[in-house]
């Protein structure tokens, strides 16, 4: 395996780019996965889309985002769950299986959050046998507490795995993003849970930068610039099983204002450099007459081959 093949540019982190672009500048920096946002897909459409992907011969590592899904009204309900049956057959379309939920804050004028929080619970039920029908996996993305008003009132990984529970995993499973759960004093054991009942579905890095921006969802960074323990977490995250893809997703200003070509290679390097040793036990233990991970890292670092 070399060592990119699990490293994946969510579009997120080249956001001024369009799709065609976003594809372009992922080819040219030699990556195999490309992870999606919604919004520049219907700027072109889904079926010219699709068709840019397949000749483009990237690989979709995740769609987002599906969710929102704590209307308390009926008419905010009908309306989430037509907009996810939507996305669910986008991800189908697009060619991956795991389309990211980010369930939604608290509605106007609510602030009971155990009841937004069984909402969630209710919408998913009704979600998942249409997620089922097109090979498509709901993905709870917990966010950090900062977002639970506006964005997610689920926070923990401990709570993503208890909502997903009831589900089969390959019809629920989980995001750890590196930005929203490095803080959990639980972190270690939820993750090594979530390997137990097989719900890991995708892995994302980026870093927790300070001051915090005034905009907060423009916090995130490069990996490296802040203050994320890349190393323990992608060990964690390995040891509980998962070898799948890795995306980055970076929302911040300065990256989105920097040439992409630049922010790619700065992407491979903080790869190499601080995430890709640490996800797999061999960097850990090599056996004699074996390259270890590590040391594949750091030849390649050197230049050495």
């Amino acid at each position: 395996m070399g060592i990119y093949d699990r490293l994946s540019l969510n579009t997120a982190t080249t956001n001024r780019l369009t799709l065609p672009e976003a594809v372009q500048v992922t080819t040219r920096a030699g990556l195999s996965h490309i992870g999606l946002w919604r919004d520049r897909v219907a700027e072109i459409g889904l079926e010219r889309a699709a068709q840019l992907l397949q000749q483009s011969g990237l690989e979709v590592s995740s769609l987002c985002r599906g969710g929102f899904l704590t209307a308390a009204d009926e008419v905010g309900q009908r309306a989430a769950l037509a907009d996810n049956r939507a996305a669910i057959f986008e991800a189908a379309t697009l060619g991956t299986r795991e389309l990211i939920m980010v369930v939604g804050g608290l509605p106007e004028g609510h602030k009971d959050l155990a009841a937004a929080r069984r909402r969630v619970a209710d919408r998913i039920s009704e979600l998942v046998p249409i997620a089922d029908d097109h090979n498509v996996r709901l993905v709870l993305e917990p966010l950090h507490p900062m977002y639970a008003a506006d964005r997610a009132v689920i926070s923990t990984l401990g709570q993503a795995l208890d909502l997903a529970a009831p589900h089969p995993p390959a019809s629920v499973g989980v995001a750890i993003d590196t930005f929203h759960v490095w803080w959990d004093p639980q972190l270690r054991e939820q993750i090594a849970r979530a390997g137990r009942e097989h719900r890991i579905a995708a892995y994302q890095v980026c870093d927790f930068n300070l001051p915090i921006a005034s905009d907060t969802l423009l916090s995130r960074g490069m990996m490296g610039d802040g203050v994320v323990d890349f190393d323990s977490i992608g060990r964690w995250v390995s040891e509980a099983g998962y070898d799948g893809v890795v995306e980055v997703e970076i929302f911040n200003q300065e990256i989105w204002d920097s040439a992409a070509d630049d922010v790619l290679a700065t992407l491979k390097q903080r790869w190499l450099k601080l995430v890709f040793g640490s996800l797999s036990a061999a960097s850990h233990s090599a056996t004699p007459g074996k390259r270890s991970v590590a040391k594949e890292r750091d030849q390649h670092l050197l230049g050495g081959q």
